[in-house]
C-alpha cells in the first residue's frame, strides 16, 4: 500500500475525482443476500475511498449515492437507503474530522426525508471549516434535471432583464450549476463493470478521465483507488490539443 502511494506522489493528482458507486445489489445477490445488505457494506468501501482520497492530496471527491431514478426503486429499498444515509452520516463525522474533510452536497434535496435533510445540514454546518478534502454527495441528483434548471433560471433571469443573452457563456452556466463552487471533474471512475455515465455530471465531466472497473462497490478498497489514479497518471490529457502542443506547455 505505502509502494502504491509512493508512486501515485511522483506525478500529477487528480484535483476532482467523482464515483458511480455501483454493483452493491449484484454482491449481495452473489452471497444470496437481500440487496440492502450490500447497501450497509458499501458504507466501509465509502470510507476507505474517502480516507484514501485524504491521504493522496486529492482535493475534491464527488459520489453518486442516490439518482433521480433511484426513487422508482422498490419502497423498502428505498427507505433502507434513507435510513442508511443518516446512520452513516452521524457515525462518519469522526472520520470526516479527524481527516479534516468538509461536507457539501447537490442535487433535489427537497425530495429527501425530513430527517435525512437535518443530519446532512448538521454534519455540512460541523465540517464547514475542514479544508483537506472537500466530499460532494450526490443526492436525488439528476444532471439532465440540473441542466434543465439552470435553462430555467438563466432564462428568467434574462426575461426580468437581469441578463443579456450575449452575456451567456460557460462561466455563467457554471455559475448555475448546483457544482457552482467545485472544479471541473478530473478523473471519474464507475465500479462493478457497467460502462455509461448514468445521467451524472454531464456537463461536468467534459474533459474527465473516464475508468471503469470490474470489482463491485462493497469489494472496492483503498488499494484499488491508487491503482485507478495511477493508471490516470499514465494517461495524456489534451483538452483538444495535440500531443506536441502539451509537451511545449510542460516544458
Amino acid at each position: 500500500m505505502e509502494e502504491l502511494k509512493s508512486k501515485i506522489a511522483k506525478n500529477p493528482i487528480p484535483n476532482h475525482i467523482a464515483i458511480i458507486m455501483d454493483g452493491n445489489g449484484r454482491w449481495a445477490k452473489l452471497k444470496g443476500k437481500p440487496r440492502v445488505f450490500g447497501h450497509k457494506n458499501g458504507v466501509t468501501s465509502v470510507r476507505q475511498v474517502i480516507e484514501g482520497c485524504a491521504e493522496v492530496g486529492v482535493n475534491y471527491l464527488t459520489m453518486y449515492a442516490f439518482s433521480t431514478e433511484n426513487w422508482n426503486r422498490p419502497k423498502l429499498e428505498v427507505k433502507t437507503l434513507m435510513a442508511l444515509l443518516v446512520s452513516s452520516l452521524k457515525k462518519e463525522l469522526k472520520t470526516l474530522q479527524k481527516n479534516n474533510i468538509k461536507l457539501n452536497t447537490i442535487g433535489n434535496l427537497e425530495n429527501l426525508p425530513e430527517k435525512a435533510q437535518i443530519e446532512l445540514a448538521e454534519v455540512i454546518e460541523k465540517t464547514k471549516n475542514n479544508t483537506t478534502l472537500t466530499l460532494t454527495l450526490a443526492l436525488s441528483y439528476g444532471s439532465r434535471e440540473e441542466i434543465v434548471n439552470v435553462i430555467k433560471n438563466i432564462s428568467k433571469k434574462v426575461v426580468n432583464n437581469q441578463l443579456n443573452v450575449e452575456e451567456i457563456n460557460e462561466k455563467i452556466i457554471n455559475n448555475h450549476l448546483y457544482t457552482f463552487s467545485l472544479p471541473d471533474v478530473d478523473f471519474m471512475i464507475r465500479t462493478s463493470g457497467e460502462k455509461r455515465i448514468s445521467n451524472f455530471l454531464l456537463w461536468q465531466i467534459a474533459y474527465a478521465e473516464l475508468y471503469f472497473t470490474d470489482t463491485l462497490w462493497p469489494d472496492f478498497r483503498k488499494e484499488n483507488l491508487f491503482n485507478a489514479i495511477l493508471e490516470y497518471q499514465n494517461r495524456e490529457r489534451r483538452f483538444g490539443k495535440t500531443s506536441e502542443q502539451i509537451e511545449k506547455i510542460n516544458e
